[in-house]
């Protein structure tokens, strides 16, 4: 009986370790000429490559990583895997036996990318958040002192007040909302959508604003205009805040373009549309040839964006000197971040006294 039971020991250990959720390799050779002896489901699923056999540097090239495998010992490494999906991960090392360990991975990305969201929003919230409340503290000092009898200055100070406290309101929502994306930025959407129903929902919704500012929205889609894996709401944000920019920045008379196009290629997807212009990748998505591309491109007639400040556009609360909106900071930070997660691409094209043109490329789904 007993005899048995150690027979099938091995066995019964190798199906557990395929159940594992953390990826877990079997090293040997170590510390010279390592070789992955064994890989369970989740350590395949994550190198997508022939991982028994492979040298240890083919899977894993952080130095610390195989530092610590050279040495052999038992050990705790937490690293990060660069790119533009940036992933958080901690290896723990155990010896097995003479030259032999094993090597569990954690993945720790939604760990540190909540200890990271909530450090950003309550440093940008304390700084964004100093300029209204002061203005809002002095304009209540002031009612509270020689303004109080007077009815013009009271309205026109609560006026000013009121303007304030929504500014907040609309800091503290775009903070949220970017902070939340942030959070499950590494995970892709699984749903699919029709930009172009996105794009009418929105021109519906922005249509008293172009109404109200006197600018005509110009709207076309291909009739082969591909899905695209994402989430609704999300690419809602996206096509909401470069609409609302394109008409914030028009003048009255002048036109918006948004148009929905198919592109086979990313070198399509990505090409200039406007001649003497200045192009810019605000953002580039990893190396991959899905089945072609679904592009929006919005395009104003307004003052353009002068070339020095194009590469920081997504930035937070970067704001363009001169070109005061009335917005938060947050929009094209929101949109970036959007689109990362949905593993496409932002090109910025634009040119001085003719406009300004903002191109967002996703993947089509799968057939």
């Amino acid at each position: 009986m007993s005899e048995a039971l150690t027979e099938e020991a091995p066995l019964a250990a190798e199906r557990i370790l395929e159940l594992l959720p953390d990826p877990v390799l079997v090293v040997r050779g170590a510390p010279a000429d390592p070789a992955i002896a064994y890989a369970n489901a989740a350590a395949r699923e994550l190198f997508r490559m022939e991982l028994v056999g492979a040298p240890v540097g083919a899977a894993l090239r952080h130095p610390a990583v195989l530092e610590a495998i050279d040495h052999g010992g038992p050990a705790e490494v937490a690293f990060e895997t660069i790119g533009v999906q940036p992933r958080f991960w901690r290896a723990f090392l155990r010896p097995l036996g003479e030259r032999e360990l094993t090597l569990v991975l954690r993945d720790e990305t939604d760990a540190r990318r909540t200890e990271r969201m909530r450090a950003d929003f309550l440093a940008n919230a304390s700084h964004e958040l100093r300029t209204p409340l002061a203005s809002l503290a002095g304009f209540v000092e002031t009612l509270q002192t020689h303004a109080k009898d007077d009815p013009g200055a009271r309205d026109r100070f609560l006026a000013i007040m009121a303007e304030q406290a929504g500014r907040m309101s609309r800091l503290i929502d775009d903070l949220l909302s970017l902070s939340r994306i942030e959070l499950n930025e590494h995970v892709p959407p699984s749903g699919e959508v029709d930009l172009a129903h996105v794009a009418g929902d929105v021109l519906d919704a922005t249509r008293p604003l172009a109404v109200q500012r006197g600018v005509a929205v110009e709207f076309a889609a291909a009739p082969d205009l591909p899905r695209i894996a994402g989430d609704h709401d999300q690419l809602v944000q996206v096509a909401q805040n470069l609409i609302d920019n394109a008409l914030k920045y028009s003048a009255r008379g002048q036109a918006v373009s948004v148009c929905l196009e198919a592109a086979p290629t990313l070198e399509a997807a990505r090409a200039p549309t406007r001649e003497g212009g200045v192009a810019l990748s605000l953002l580039s998505p990893d190396a991959g040839e899905p089945a072609g591309y679904a592009v929006l491109r919005i395009a104003d007639r307004g003052r353009g964006i002068a070339r020095q400040h194009l590469p920081r556009l997504a930035e937070r609360f970067y704001r363009v000197e001169g070109q005061k909106s009335g917005g938060t900071g947050l929009g094209l930070a929101i949109v970036k971040h959007v689109v990362n997660r949905h593993r496409g691409g932002l090109v910025v094209e634009s040119a001085e006294g003719e406009g300004t043109t903002f191109s967002v490329y996703l993947p089509a789904a799968s057939a």
